[in-house]
């Protein structure tokens, strides 16, 4: 029985990054001995057992056989006599299907295992498939767009990118769970450069099964390639931020509609269909004369975004607008003036026999925050 350390550990070291998480394969054991020896079995697919003391998972080395469609169709055998060369075959990526040996106190020891040449082409600082089965799990492209994202000076091998456009005309990709396109797009939306994640989605034909068709559209274009790129480099790398640039053009119903799709989480959604309302409004405002807001489209932007119950969302709103350089510096004085308003007050000058009417109420503080932001606006 032999442990190794193998995978994203191995490739994240030799990079110099740090490691956060490492997997370990087991060779030359059985579910019999890992359980007589104080592992937990956690795996319902396949062997996966818990260390008795740190809780890593250790995987006992397997091969691989495509049974049905998607990432889930495949059997999987386990057996002491499964080498490290063959369950290191069946990972994605060469610079994935390294490994070094573990000792018993958990250090890595000897030399690093690399039987497909994954240093070379880490070096090289390229995405090459380890096999053929590469092309029959749908999620590997996925995974391959995200890695782009987060490794963007690496580029793909013509091979592999024959491969990730076989699976698209498969039409495995269809095979895939909502959660789990979403989990991966998130990852590559908050990598270092996101747009080489769309990218890789455009060039294998992905794009048009993934992304929603509006984006997919104007992705055709260079120019509005080049501007996305600025905006999402401008913008912070939260998940809510990257999403509001990335679906800013599209209308507040296609961003619901495809959240729906992939399983979106509500506040990234709200936040992104809120957003591309604003650039709504902004686009209006530059068109018409004189190019200044509106205080009533102000005011129904305002309470669309219930900046008064969730002021943090309201600035974090603007705060992306303002750092894609869109002209928002009166909207954040607006915005202030009618938050510091003082409610009581104005229920206050409601008269009393109306006091107990919402409709009256809500009118009164509506008319006193729309003279709030129109002088605000007007300054």
């Amino acid at each position: 029985m032999k442990i190794y350390a193998v995978g994203g550990a191995i490739r994240d070291t030799l990079m110099g990054l740090p490691v956060h998480d490492i997997d370990y394969v087991v060779v030359g054991s059985s579910v019999e001995e890992m359980i007589a020896q104080g592992y937990r079995p956690v795996g319902k697919d396949f062997p996966v057992f818990l260390h008795p003391e740190t809780q890593a998972e250790y995987a006992l080395a397997r091969t691989e056989r495509k049974t049905g469609k998607g990432y889930k169709g495949f059997m999987f055998y386990a057996d002491p006599t499964v080498t490290l060369e063959q369950d290191l075959e069946r990972r994605d990526l060469t610079i994935n299907a390294m490994a070094q040996e573990v000792d018993e106190d958990g250090r890595w020891m000897g030399p690093i295992l690399d039987p497909y040449n994954g240093q070379e082409d880490l070096a090289s600082k390229i995405f090459r498939n380890v096999s053929d089965a590469f092309a029959e799990d749908p999620l590997r492209l996925l995974r391959i767009a995200r890695f782009a994202a987060r490794f963007p000076e690496f580029t793909v091998a013509p091979e592999t990118m024959d491969a990730l456009q076989a699976i698209v005309q498969s039409n495995e990709l269809s095979a895939l769970s909502a959660e789990r396109i979403w989990q991966e797009l998130a990852r590559g939306f908050t990598s270092n450069k996101p747009m080489r994640m769309l990218q890789v989605l455009l060039d294998t034909g992905a794009a048009k099964m993934l992304l929603p068709s509006a984006l997919t559209a104007n992705l055709a274009k260079e120019v509005y390639r080049e501007d996305l790129m600025a905006h999402l480099h401008a913008v912070d790398s939260r998940l809510e931020d990257r999403c509001a640039v990335l679906l800013m053009h599209l209308p507040a119903n296609e961003i619901r509609s495809w959240a729906e799709c992939v399983k979106m989480p509500n506040e990234v959604r709200d936040f992104s269909a809120i957003f591309s309302e604003l650039n709504l409004m902004i686009e209006k405002m530059i068109r018409t004369a004189g190019g200044a807001y509106q205080a009533v489209d102000v005011l129904a932007w305002f309470n669309r975004a219930d900046v008064w119950r969730k002021p943090d969302r309201g600035h974090a709103l603007l705060k992306v607008a303002q750092q894609i350089g869109l002209p928002v510096a009166a909207l954040i004085d607006a915005m202030q003036k009618a938050q510091a308003l003082n409610t009581a007050d104005i229920i206050a000058g409601v008269p009393a026999e109306d006091r107990a009417n919402g409709e009256s109420i809500r009118s009164a503080v509506d008319v006193a925050r729309l003279s709030t932001i129109a002088a605000a606006l007007n300054r």
